[in-house]
């Protein structure tokens, strides 16, 4: 995983302040796999089914980006209730979570 402990600690606290406690981040794409360079930061989150997606979205940049240096971040947030769409289940199978 190419990401410090930093990094890892602001987003699981800008994920639960955003998405609430129980929601869980995943890692996917390039920055999960250690042999690979570059690439932006790909987060899989998986939320309650009580939730603004929007307003908690643009919460959770905002920690988010008051906490790391300005990067490029991808956001998939997935209702845990909801059917699985294709980017879930890539980012079940290939990810890590923080």
């Amino acid at each position: 995983m190419r990401l410090d402990r930093g990094e890892v600690y602001a987003i699981k606290r800008a994920a639960a302040h955003a998405f609430g406690a129980d929601a869980v981040v995943r890692l996917f794409g390039s920055r999960a796999d250690d042999t690979r360079r570059g690439g932006d930061i790909d987060l899989h989150i998986e939320t309650g089914p009580a939730i603004d997606e929007w307003t908690a979205r643009g919460r959770f940049e905002e920690n988010l980006f008051a906490r790391i240096d300005d990067q490029k971040v991808d956001v998939t947030v997935r209702n845990r209730e909801a059917p699985m769409k294709g980017i879930d289940v890539i980012a079940y199978r290939d990810g890590i979570v923080l």
